[in-house]
């Protein structure tokens, strides 16, 4: 288990698990929420090796309210997608860039395009509900093409 921070904002915080075991089960879910708990820290990951039981699983979405807890398989890790040719630059949107967007371009939240929590970029960044992503694609005509997404 290590903590990270991010480089703009020391104050938020991430701790990242790593189970020994090769099935991780409920026991190593709540003692890693038990941990985030007297750290202070509200997002976390779990890197598992094998596979996650189902209940394992429950219990992660059930405490998603209290704690932005995700999890991956280790072999899902070896490949950064991001870096992949045909993955286009995603850059998150802070929340007041994404009111001067909608500001700007007149627009509702509903009436942005989406992207679903389980897209492995969304979950790559970790992107949670009411979240906005900029696209940046390039393009033959323009020289870039920027689309925005809505995680819902």
């Amino acid at each position: 288990m290590f903590m990270v921070q991010k480089k703009d904002d020391p104050a938020d915080q991430m701790l990242v698990f790593f189970p020994d075991e090769s099935s991780v089960g409920i026991k190593t879910i709540k003692k890693y929420c038990e941990l985030m708990l007297t750290k202070g820290v509200g997002r976390g990951i779990v890197v598992y090796q094998d596979k996650i039981t189902p209940s394992a699983a429950k219990v992660i979405s059930e405490v998603s309210h209290s704690y932005h807890l995700e999890s991956f398989q280790e072999a899902d890790l070896l490949v950064n997608i991001t870096e992949h040719t045909l993955v286009p630059q995603h850059v998150v949107l802070t929340s007041e860039e994404k009111e001067a967007l909608l500001k700007r371009y007149r627009l509702r939240e509903t009436q942005l395009p989406r992207i679903q929590p389980s897209d492995p970029i969304a979950r790559y960044y970790g992107l949670s509900r009411g979240q906005v992503v900029k696209i940046m694609r390039p393009s033959e005509t323009s020289g870039r093409y920027v689309s925005y997404r809505l995680c819902y």
